[in-house]
Order: C-alpha cells, then sequence, then structure tokens
C-alpha cells in the first residue's frame, strides 16, 4: 500500500481511476454516455430523464460492471450512434451483449440491447431499467400504456409507494417541469415501475420482467434477450437553465438540532477500545448497541460494548435483534434481554427491537416469512424494559419500513436506516440521493403520525443486505453498489455526503440521527482493518467525516434556521443560532469549484480541502482554528467544507 497521499484518495478514499463521460450531442439533444449506458438525457440543456441502462445482476441483486470491447462512436451534427460489445459477470458465469444507441436531432433516442449467457446464467435482473429524475415530476401527470395497448391517465407517486406504482407497462408520456412531452417506448419484455426513493434513489425506475415472477432465474443457454428503449422528445424549454452562485441568508427559524450518534457492533470493540481518545473528542450524544443473538452475541458482549458507551459519556442505545419465530418464544427473549440488562445496571432508556425475519426483504407479491406479531413484540418490550422508550419499525432500510409498518400508536419511536448504496455505486448517484430525503421525510412523517423518528446507523456503506446473503466485501477499494466497506467513508465525499444528510433529516424533523460508527467501515476514525485504506494504513488518523459529526454533535439543542439551498445543488448544509450569531456548516456537494456569496456581517470560517487533508487527520481541533474572512465571496474546492461564524 503506497504512503504517498494522492488527490483521490483526499477525495475519495481511493486511487481507482474514473473515466470521464463522454457527452453525445445531435441537435438539441444530449447524453452522457457512461459504463455503457446513457445518463443525462436532455433536451436543450433540460433534464428529460436520468438515465437509460442495460444492466445484468447476479442473484444478490448485485449489479456487475461489464468489460465493454469494439467501442465505435460516430457523431455528427444532427446525429450520433454508439456501438459496442460487453461481457458482464465473474468466475462462475457471464452474460455477453451487443448494444447500439442513436441519437437524433429531432429528439429521438434509440438504445438497443441483445445478449446471451453461453452457459446459462443465473440472474435477478438482465435487461434494461429506465429512470425518470424526481424533481418537478413527484405527483405529476403520466399516460401509461399498458401492454395489452390500453392507455390510462396516471400520477407519479408523491408520497413514496411502498411497491409498484404502475405495472404491465409498454410506453410512458410525461412533462418535464420545463415543458417537454417525453414519451418512452419499451420493447422486448414486460416492463414495471417501482418508486426507488424507497431506497434513496433520485429516481423512479421501470425495469424489465416483473417481481411476481419466481426470482432468481436463469437464463438459458442458447436464450436471446432482445429489447429496445426508444425516447421521443416534443416541446420548447420553457426555463433558463443558467446557474448562479448561491447567496447564503439563514432565514426563518426552524427546530432544534437533534442528537447525533454511531452505531457500534460487537466486532468492533477492541478497536473502539483502542482509540477510544479520539472517539470521546468526536462526543456523540449516544451510541447504538447491536445485539444479535444469532451471531453468538450475548451478556458479555453487550456488556463491552456498554463499558465504551459509559467511558465516551455517550447515552446507551440497545438495538436488540429478536431471533424467535413464534410469539411465546419472541416475549420469552425479550424477557431474558431485560435480566441481562438489569445485571449491567439497567442502562438503556431507549430499547430498538426487530425480529430477525424483517432483516430480510419480501418483495412485492411474495409471502411475509413467520415472524412475531409487531403488537405483541413491543408489549413483551415494554415488560421487559417498563423504564425504556420502545422503537422499532426496521433495522434494515426505510423500503422494509414502508412496506411492513409498526401498528399505530405501539412504539415511542419509529427508526429505520438508508444507505445510497443499495442501486448504483458511483459518485454522483451516491451524492443525488439527497434529491429523495424530502420524500423520505415526508413519508416517514406519514407513517409515524404523532410519534417521533429516528434514523441510522445509516452510511454510504451497506451495513447489512436485505436483498441478499450479504453486502460485497470490496477488497479492491472500489466504488461498487452494496459494498460493505466503500472507500468515500475515508474521503471528503464521504464527509459532504454525511453533513447532507443530518442536514436534511435534521430540518425534517428527525428526533435523532446515527451516521456511521467509531471505527471499521463506517467509522470515523482510523483503525486496524483486514481491508485496504490507502494512506490510512501507515498513518493512524481521523477521517475527514470525524470533524463534521463532532462539529454537529456540539451543536445538538442549537436553533436551526432555514437555508434555501436546492436538493440537487452545489451546496448542502446547516445554519444554527449561536449566542453571538450564525454558525454555517457548508459543503461543496461536487467535483467541481463552487462560489458562494455570503450575507452581511464579519465572518470567521474554517476549510476542509484536499489541502489541509493532512493536517486534519492529526488534529480532532482543526475546524476549531477559524480565521478572519474579509470578503462576502468564498470559493469551495471539490467536496470541501466549511465552518462559518457569522456575528449579527
Amino acid at each position: 500500500m503506497t504512503d504517498t497521499l494522492s488527490a483521490a484518495v483526499c477525495l475519495y478514499g481511493t486511487d481507482e481511476p474514473v473515466a470521464r463521460p463522454h457527452v453525445l450531442r445531435a441537435g438539441r439533444l444530449s447524453a452522457e454516455l457512461e459504463g455503457g449506458n446513457l445518463r443525462y438525457i436532455r433536451y436543450d440543456g433540460a433534464e428529460v430523464l436520468r438515465a437509460v441502462s442495460f444492466i445484468v445482476r447476479d442473484k444478490d441483486w448485485g449489479t456487475y460492471n461489464p468489460v465493454i470491447s469494439d467501442l465505435a462512436i460516430t457523431q455528427q451534427d444532427d446525429r450520433f450512434s454508439v456501438s459496442f460489445s460487453a461481457v458482464a459477470g465473474d468466475a462462475a458465469q457471464s452474460f455477453a451483449y451487443d448494444a447500439r444507441i442513436e441519437g437524433y436531432a429531432d429528439g429521438r433516442l434509440v438504445f438497443h440491447g441483445r445478449g446471451t449467457g453461453a452457459d446459462g446464467f443465473l440472474t435477478n435482473r438482465t435487461g434494461f431499467v429506465v429512470l425518470h429524475p424526481i424533481d418537478g415530476v413527484a405527483g405529476a401527470p403520466v399516460t401509461i400504456t399498458h401492454t395489452d395497448d390500453e392507455i390510462v391517465e396516471g400520477r407519479f407517486p408523491e408520497i413514496i409507494d411502498p411497491v409498484q406504482p404502475m405495472m404491465n407497462l409498454r410506453a410512458l408520456t410525461h412533462e418535464t417541469p420545463d415543458g417537454l412531452r417525453v414519451t418512452t417506448l419499451m420493447q422486448g419484455d414486460t416492463f414495471e415501475m417501482e418508486d426507488q426513493r424507497n431506497w434513496t434513489d433520485a429516481s423512479y425506475k421501470t425495469y424489465v420482467r416483473p417481481l411476481a415472477l419466481p426470482w432468481p432465474y436463469r437464463i438459458e443457454p442458447g436464450e436471446i434477450l432482445d429489447q429496445t428503449i426508444t425516447i421521443t422528445v416534443a416541446g420548447q424549454v420553457a426555463n433558463d437553465h443558467a446557474g448562479s452562485a448561491p447567496v447564503i441568508a439563514p432565514g426563518v427559524a426552524l427546530g432544534s438540532v437533534p442528537p447525533l450518534g454511531l452505531g457500534l457492533r460487537p466486532e468492533n470493540v477492541a478497536e473502539t477500545q483502542r482509540r477510544a481518545e479520539a472517539v470521546q473528542a468526536l462526543a456523540p450524544a449516544y451510541l447504538v448497541l447491536h445485539h444479535d443473538p444469532r451471531a453468538g452475541h450475548d451478556g458479555d458482549s453487550l456488556k463491552k460494548q456498554l463499558e465504551i458507551a459509559r467511558n465516551i459519556g455517550a447515552e446507551p442505545w440497545l438495538e436488540a435483534v429478536i431471533a424467535a419465530v413464534d410469539d411465546a418464544a419472541a416475549s420469552d427473549e425479550i424477557a431474558a434481554l431485560g435480566e441481562i440488562s438489569r445485571a449491567l445496571g439497567d442502562p438503556f432508556r431507549t430499547v430498538l427491537v426487530s425480529p430477525a425475519p424483517d432483516l430480510k426483504c419480501t418483495l412485492p407479491g411474495s409471502v411475509w416469512p413467520a415472524a412475531p406479531d409487531a403488537g405483541q413484540l413491543y408489549a413483551a418490550a415494554r415488560a421487559a424494559f417498563p423504564d425504556a422508550r420502545i422503537g422499532g419499525g426496521m433495522f434494515s432500510y426505510f423500503t422494509e419500513l414502508n412496506r411492513k409498518p409498526p401498528p399505530q400508536g405501539a412504539l415511542d419511536l419509529v427508526s429505520f436506516t438508508t444507505s445510497p448504496m443499495v442501486h448504483a455505486g458511483d459518485d454522483r448517484s451516491v451524492m443525488e440521493t439527497r434529491e429523495a430525503h424530502p420524500a423520505i421525510i415526508a413519508s416517514v412523517t406519514a407513517i409515524a403520525k404523532d410519534t417521533p423518528w429516528a434514523v441510522g446507523p445509516s452510511a454510504i456503506g451497506v451495513r447489512d443486505n436485505p436483498y441478499g446473503e450479504a453486502a460485497k466485501p470490496n477488497p479492491d477499494n472500489i466504488r461498487q453498489a452494496m459494498n460493505w466497506n466503500d472507500p468515500r467513508q475515508r474521503g471528503l465525499l464521504g464527509a459532504v455526503w454525511a453533513l447532507g444528510y443530518f442536514a436534511d433529516f435534521a430540518q425534517g424533523g428527525a428526533a435523532g440521527i446515527a451516521l456511521g460508527a467509531p471505527v471499521g467501515a463506517f467509522g470515523a476514525v482510523s483503525s486496524r482493518t483486514d481491508f485496504p485504506q490507502p494512506w490510512y494504513d501507515t498513518h493512524q488518523g481521523l477521517y475527514p467525516v470525524f470533524h463534521v459529526l463532532r462539529g454537529l454533535s456540539r451543536l445538538r439543542g442549537q436553533r436551526m434556521r432555514e437555508l434555501a439551498l436546492r436538493q440537487s445543488g452545489d451546496l448542502t448544509g446547516l445554519a444554527v443560532e449561536t449566542v453571538d450569531g450564525v454558525e454555517l456548516w457548508l459543503g461543496n456537494t461536487g467535483p467541481e469549484l463552487t462560489r458562494v456569496t455570503l450575507g452581511a456581517g464579519k465572518t470567521r470560517l474554517a476549510v476542509l480541502d484536499a489541502d489541509s487533508f493532512e493536517k486534519a487527520a492529526h488534529s480532532a481541533e482543526f475546524m476549531d482554528r477559524l480565521h478572519d474572512h474579509d470578503t462576502s465571496g468564498l470559493t469551495l474546492e471539490s467536496f470541501s467544507i466549511a465552518r462559518i461564524q457569522i456575528k449579527q
């Protein structure tokens, strides 16, 4: 492992190269070619579709990265064409396909894919996926053409749909926020739509092969898949897309900054103890202690986690997986857990419980597996922990909470987690998940009604895989969907993502937000690991996210102020009232420079960027060292973070 600190490691935690997308143009039509697929299909600069992709997945819903050959691109003023061959798979199986893409100045775009698995191919999904953006589309009308040629009028969901809002699809016609009429024709199989905001994706996804059919399924040797997506765009763009530097002006008062927590698991206890001084400096308000008897967790493992919480001054929350399936056995298991807690001094004032079967996904149309009755489960928890706030919902993702909400009034706290890595692993897709946060907030508020709700422990990486055997271990330190160890946790991008995540859910009314863990794959502090950590393998230090979490944790209880920042914009952040004025935390969400105009008043600031990365890695107080800033303008480098104090 190299000892050199590269710019890529500062930004992304990995030196994995990323090819720049090739921009295809035909008159006013444009699209970005990336990894053999199309992204950001635009007309006169206005987005009409987020992506059209020919994807190949394994039996655990992991998406293979295709190896592309014979790539040919022809570009003319009024048309473009792309052709290539690709192979996707692993050592056990592969699927080969040919693709052709054609775009025309009149607004037509055609993407054709044809392939086969020579020796057979086991998959959960292989074929086309179309992504509609959500900004300005959520709740809007859509004309639906079904596979039997019936045409009906519908709407894109506003509150997140837990299942499939549209099925048996052949074509969809909608109008963009810019006044363009877009028709998407899907041929070669039956398509249906799911609301990908369930997983915090910034899109509605129309995909091949209904989920009601058996999965995984086998593409037999010699069986041919032949599918085509045709997009037609008409009309004139009504809005001006010229950008301008955002003006930061804290607005009306909002609620108070909620407590920030971290997640802790028994396997990370030893390294967390070793790095206890740094973790204590981070000062999380609470630690979510994970307990799963199926993994051999017992009273001793819970005691060791509890000692860490006490040593760093964090309130311990219990996150208990209940292994028993029938009601009586589950009640006995919870009662026994209550006895363990009493032997430890009855330390838990918040207890979250979830039956083990709910940790795995049950797809729409499938039968839910046997599990304890939710009402009885929560009642047993109240009996075993009479002085605690009883929480639950889902230890997995919001998706599962939305599909199986808890009984009304049964809980004191509704909880769930998220990861931006379920469907795509590239940098832009990860950061774009913030666009779905307002819909998540509206939907969970509707589910919880008057009950408080909390989110996390969440991170970029996938701590569990509800859709397969396990999360991907990622020994090569690459960007990849369903990664357990994601490199960006250790880079500036991860820190900006965490800032945006906390800011969004804090302003949305969360009662608690847990982000990542003290150490390990989801950590804020470097430690000894069995996965690669470029530069940190030889330099024990703090990840950039440490400074964000430390700063946000210290703002607990302070009054927030509104910031008029677009979810899809170049900035994310939080404004908080202090004794002296307003404190801002701002992050640049992209790799390009961003110019910011600050409001009137004397300002002091500290900036964490690639240039200051190494210094910050060795100083817990780095963001405390504010200096005077004499102008109203501020330039933020790639994925940099600024802490700003404005005197008023």
